[in-house]
């Protein structure tokens, strides 16, 4: 049995449970590495990243580092002795650092790999209509999202399910899977697959606004997949009459409306109701640049269309 020091890489609240975890089976996470602080707000102060704020709380030792290959930064790493580093949610690493340690680094993943390399795969997995994805650890090499797998365990998707509702669960299978990886390296009894890229392949690239514009011409279908892949965050959105709006829930429906996709018809006493490719979706879940998020009956009461 391995005697583990663990180093925990990680900025946003997915992150945090995973780290969590390690703590609580008192595995000896001898510091943290996150994102430098923000300033957010008004007032534009400082605020510390999710993983920084539960670091502190436990009284873990926190580096912030702006460059990961700074000369300054290295020597600190290493003077923390880590034989194992643990990585959620974090930057790319250089090969500086993920080699440093004697059992290497592992990253938790949030798709099946090889499928959905990328930042957001959650997202993509719903906009994509997949039915299935999970969460995979594996050590980290050159290529990004390509290293040997440890473990996977799968989580399917609903039709119901947007986004958030899909990271809050593998978040926590994810924060389970780093225990058994650790546990298993700890113990010495772990087997790697590797990658098998002989299907095709569905990526995850980095959302930007446009990305997130609704293409109204789509099918009815792919348009509410594309809808709760991008609810809450960051969420889809489209322009009417100069106006732009946030759509948080749509449903298909089959709504006779007359014109070109994007045609909008509204009633108080009936809902929104838009033109796609194949037929109609209504609009549920919506808000005007400017406003409060709302229902569309809400909506309606105080807006005309």
């Amino acid at each position: 049995m391995k005697d583990l020091r663990i180093i925990f890489m990680g900025t946003p609240e997915f992150a945090v449970e995973s780290l969590k975890i390690l703590v609580e089976h008192h595995f000896n996470v001898v510091a943290v590495i996150t994102a430098p602080d923000k300033p957010q707000g008004r007032g534009q102060k400082l605020t510390f990243s999710p993983v920084k704020d539960y670091a502190v709380s436990r009284n873990i030792a926190v580096l912030q580092p702006a460059k990961l290959k700074s000369p300054e930064f290295l020597e600190e790493l290493k003077k923390y002795r880590a034989n194992l580093q643990v990585v959620v949610a974090f930057r790319m690493l250089p090969e500086v650092v993920w080699s440093m340690p004697e059992y290497g680094t592992f990253n938790l993943h949030a798709s099946l790999l090889p499928q959905y390399r990328g930042a957001a795969p959650i997202n993509w997995a719903i906009i994509n209509g997949e039915k299935l994805t999970g969460v995979t650890t594996f050590f980290i090499k050159h290529e990004i999202d390509t290293g040997s797998i440890i473990l996977q365990e799968e989580e399917a998707i609903s039709d119901q399910d947007n986004v958030g509702m899909l990271y809050e669960r593998l978040m926590k299978k994810g924060a389970g899977l780093v225990l058994k990886t650790v546990e298993l390296i700890r113990d010495g009894s772990y087997t790697l697959k590797v990658q098998d890229e002989s299907g095709g392949l569905q990526t995850a690239p980095k959302l930007f606004k446009e990305t997130c514009e609704i293409d109204w011409a789509q099918p009815s279908k792919k348009i509410t997949d594309f809808v709760r892949g991008l609810s809450p965050y960051p969420t889809a959105w489209t322009a009417f009459n100069g106006q732009t709006y946030k759509i948080y829930e749509v449903k298909v429906h089959e709504k006779a409306i007359a014109g070109e996709p994007g045609t909008v018809m509204a009633d108080p006493d009936d809902g929104i109701f838009v033109k796609t490719g194949d037929g109609s979706v209504q609009v549920l879940d919506l808000q005007l640049q400017g406003k409060k998020r709302m229902s569309a009956g809400d909506f309606l009461r105080g807006n005309s269309i």
